[in-house]
């Protein structure tokens, strides 16, 4: 099929269904080809189409933590004192950067999440 930019959601079901299809074909063949364009055109209408809400890292956090069964003096040798960790969760203190990196880890939560965090 010769594929054009997806204008509708007839289109871009057609597209996302031949996607699904062709979705472990060989680089450098056809259908890897096509398979390359369909990902392009997906993304693009996606995009122009779908707005996805942004995260709140303070919510994801705790979520993780219940989650994980974390508890507030856990978070101390990422965070710091018992009082930062305090203020961090009850958004009266900012997470740093660097927080924001080694919370990341110990989660393993996308960096996305705190992109407008911190």
């Amino acid at each position: 099929m010769n594929w054009k930019i997806l204008k509708n959601e007839t289109d871009y079901n057609k597209a996302s269904i031949r996607l699904m299809e062709i979705f472990h074909a060989a680089p450098n063949t056809p259908e890897g080809d096509e398979l390359e364009l369909l990902l392009v055109l997906v993304k693009d209408f996606d995009e122009k189409n779908y707005q996805l809400p942004e995260l709140d890292a303070l919510e994801v956090i705790k979520y993780k933590m219940k989650e994980m069964g974390v508890k507030a003096k856990d978070l101390e040798p990422i965070i710091g004192s018992k009082g930062h960790v305090s203020a961090i969760l009850s958004g009266k203190r900012d997470i740093t950067l660097k927080m924001a990196q080694k919370l990341k880890n110990y989660f393993s939560i996308p960096s996305d999440v705190f992109l407008h965090s911190a």
